[in-house]
């Protein structure tokens, strides 16, 4: 069932991508000045649809696209905007498809399970340990990335491709240099994510079920402790 929302998502994006590349053959100017503003608009509201639609209003997508457009008159959305909406759509389809995108759970659990890491230990108590791994996994990216808005710690990059976010290891090396918490802290967050990361690129045979328990089990103290 995961796999098949994933694969889901990934269409929508690409046809959202296929319009995009069909707009820029169109022109004959790298701006796109010769379009009419009605086409420009009509791409960047189909992608603020999709991020919205597949990661939730709230997301970190959903709120890097608020903040790139805020302020902006319609007038103004031109190539400019749509080469930054483009490229966070691009950064979700690439989460998505690396199974990082903890709102994917959200879509298929969140009206059964409230917390994740109960989730996870549901899971590993019915023999599925690499999914309660990459959900166990993503709860902990999450709440780094809270930590980091929490401190004023930008969790979005900007690349010659355009805003993408921030690697979980990235976030954790700087919540440690802020102080957040520990180094050991640090080293125990950095081999949840390995953990997680073999589970996602299916590296099962790398890890067992008795360290992915232990793992649920350190995020959750984790979190209560370090919020």
């Amino acid at each position: 069932m995961q796999k098949d929302l994933i694969d889901q998502f990934v269409k929508q994006i690409e046809k959202i991508e296929k319009m995009y590349e069909t707009l820029c053959a169109k022109s004959k100017y790298d701006d796109l000045s010769d379009l009419c503003l009605e086409e420009i608009t009509r791409i960047v509201s189909l992608v603020i649809s999709a991020v919205n639609r597949i990661s939730g209003p709230n997301s970190i997508y959903s709120n890097q696209l608020k903040k790139d457009l805020e302020n902006r008159p319609s007038t103004s959305i031109n190539t400019l905007n749509a080469r930054i909406v483009m490229g966070t759509l691009k950064a979700l389809k690439e989460d998505i498809s690396s199974g990082y995108l903890k709102s994917i759970g959200d879509l298929i659990y969140g009206e059964i399970f409230s917390d994740f890491l109960e989730m996870s230990s549901y899971l590993l108590d019915e023999g599925y340990k690499d999914p309660a791994a990459v959900i166990a996994g993503g709860t902990l990216e999450e709440h780094l990335r809270k930590l980091c808005n929490n401190c004023n710690i930008p969790i979005i990059i900007t690349t010659q491709k355009g805003p993408k976010p921030k690697k979980a290891e990235q976030m954790n090396s700087d919540l440690v240099g802020k102080n957040v918490y520990s180094k050991l802290d640090q080293k125990n967050v950095t081999a949840w994510l390995d953990l997680r990361n073999k589970a996602a690129h299916a590296k099962y045979s790398e890890y067992t079920k008795e360290q992915v328990s232990t793992m649920i089990m350190g995020i959750r103290e984790f979190i209560s402790r370090i919020s």
